[in-house]
Formats: structure tokens, sequence, C-alpha cells
């Protein structure tokens, strides 16, 4: 870098704007202030000089005489080395620039903007209309997945890897629904299958059941970046699927397994820890003629992290349990 700054009379002469980083130039990473934290024989050792910055040297003043001029080239060489020495080793530039003056004047030219309060956008589903439309002609299991997949509706299918479905046996007595898909639903496309699914599995092994007897699937159908909870927006473009898919599926009862599909398919802001173990019903068309008993619980993925809260849930299960037993001792 010296050898590119001094070893040419293009900057002779010249004021410099330069980008200044820290001593750590294999990172480039600021480390304090660059003036305090500076270049010498101990940085190429792997260690650090934290003391005092040099001081540049002084330019002898314009319009001195010829015979200044040795000294002139002189103390300009020396404050391009002093440059090297405080770490600025890119020349940005040809002339210096005052940032400051030109963010002073492009403030003072653009008068803020105050935008009145009712011009505020606020969430839409709209995407919910045609999802309405879309879901109701479906009459088959298939055909509902087909029309999710191709489902333009929702932008969380350009992020994810595949659509997530469901698992299990359609017309089993009871389906599950939980929230959305995660990072293992999302490579493998069915729901339930990660960490939190492995315990559902043993929570349904539990109560003498398995995935061959029981339906599964989510509100969403893609996975959310990061595992982040839906967005309302999301969630209310997504649930008239939802509703359908239980409709066609044809449970006696559902499960909904966390808070979101509680909220969502219960239309209700009460927690999950309120409404855990109490039987709902969840109306699946507009009037409400159609209705399906559920009961809501908490999310296997929950319980891995609030261990202690098991004991609800295995309450819960237990209602489950005698419900369906009572429903196939009808049948």
């Amino acid at each position: 870098m010296k050898d590119r700054l001094l070893g040419t009379s293009l900057w002779e002469g010249m004021p410099l704007q330069v980008k200044l980083y820290c001593p750590d130039v294999h990172n480039r990473k600021p480390v304090g202030s660059v003036f305090n934290v500076w270049h010498d024989e101990a940085v190429t050792q792997g260690k650090l000089n934290t003391g005092p910055a040099p001081v540049p040297p002084e330019l002898p003043p314009d319009g001195s005489d010829q015979s200044d001029q040795s000294d002139q080239s002189q103390a300009e060489q020396a404050l391009l080395e002093w440059y090297i020495a405080v770490g600025a080793d890119e020349a940005v530039g040809d002339a210096p620039i005052n940032r400051l003056q030109a963010a002073a004047q492009t403030t003072a030219a653009t008068p803020p903007q105050h935008t009145p309060p009712s011009a505020t956008p606020r969430p839409s589903h709209s995407g919910s209309v045609d999802a309405n439309a879309i879901a109701a002609a479906c009459q088959t299991l298939e055909e509902l997945r087909q029309a999710i997949e191709t489902f333009p509706g929702c932008a969380l299918k350009n992020t994810a890897n595949k659509t997530v479905f469901a698992d299990g046996v359609a017309g089993s007595s009871v389906m599950f629904i939980g929230e959305a898909p995660g990072r293992e639903e999302d490579l493998q496309g069915l729901p339930f299958v990660g960490a939190a699914g492995q315990l559902l599995d043993r929570m349904l092994h539990a109560i003498g059941r398995d995935r061959t007897c029981v339906y599964i699937s989510n509100i969403l159908n893609w996975r959310p970046p990061g595992n982040r909870a839906p967005t309302v927006d999301e969630a209310m473009t997504m649930l008239p699927f939802i509703k359908r898919h239980i409709i066609l599926a044809q449970p006696a009862v559902v499960v909904l397994l966390g808070g979101t599909s509680a909220k969502y398919l219960l239309d209700t802001t009460t927690g999950i820890m309120r409404l855990r173990g109490r039987w709902a019903e969840v109306s699946l068309d507009e009037g409400g003629a159609a209705h399906l008993p559920a009961l809501p619980t908490l999310h296997p993925a929950y319980l891995l992290r609030q261990p202690a809260h098991k004991r609800l849930a295995w309450q819960d299960f237990l209602a489950l349990k005698a419900r369906l037993d009572e429903i196939e001792a009808r049948a």
C-alpha cells in the first residue's frame, strides 16, 4: 500500500480524502477511534498498540518560494507515511468532500414530510377473499393439496422449501392442528417430524395411539423464515384452507396444539394457558352451522422449553382419550 501511494507523482501536491480503517487490516472492523488505535511494528507481530496516535506532520504554508519546494515534497511524503501509520490504506477521491455540509444542504432542500395519521396503511387480508372461493371449490383432499400448492396469496411459499400438507390417516376420529412447519418439516414436507413431533408421538403412544390412527396438519402450510410466529395476515389468509381441510378430513374432534391454532380457529384472544383442557367448538362456516368439538392444549415445542408443564398436557390428553373412547364405543 505504501508503495502504491508513495511510488507515483499522481498524489504530489493533491489533498487526499481517505477511508480510515482500524489496525485490523484483515477484518476491516473499526475498533474505537482510528486516531487512538494505530499501526506500528507490533501490529505485524500480532500485537496492538493502543497508545497515543502519531501526530500528523505539518505542511509548509501555501505560497512558499522555490527554495522551500524540497521541504514541501518531504513534508507531503511524511504526511502520506502518517496516513499509512494510522491505517489509511485506500484513496477514495481526488479531492476532499465536506459531507457534513452536503448533508446539511440536502436536509435544507428537502423539507420534512408529515403523513397524516389517516394515511397509515393497515394490514389487509385481501388474499383471504380468493382463498375462501378456492378452498370452497375443493371437493377432495387431493384437490385441496393442489389448490394450496398453487395458491399465490401467501408470500411464505416463496421462502419455503416444501409445502407441508398433512400426515397420518384422513378420516381418523381425531385431527391435530399445529401452528406452522419448522425446519425439519420444511425439509421433509411432513408436519411434526422434528423434536416437537417426536414428543407428540410419545404423547400419542401414552394414550394408545400413533400416526396410523390420527391426522395431523397446521394452520400454515409453509415455514415462516427463522421459525418466527405467523403474522395476522398470513394466518387469516390461510384460515379458509385449514377449515376446508377439517371438513374434508372428517374427524370427530380436533386438538388445537398451541396458542396460534387456538386463537384463529376459535376466534379468541384468550391465552392458551386459560384455554387448554377445556372443550370448545370450531366454527367451520360463516354462519356457524357447521362446527366441531375442539380441545386446545399446549404445543409440544412449548413443552420442550417448559417440561414442567408436561403434566398439564398429560391431563389434556387423558381428557382426549376419554372422549375418543366414548365416540368409538358409540360407533
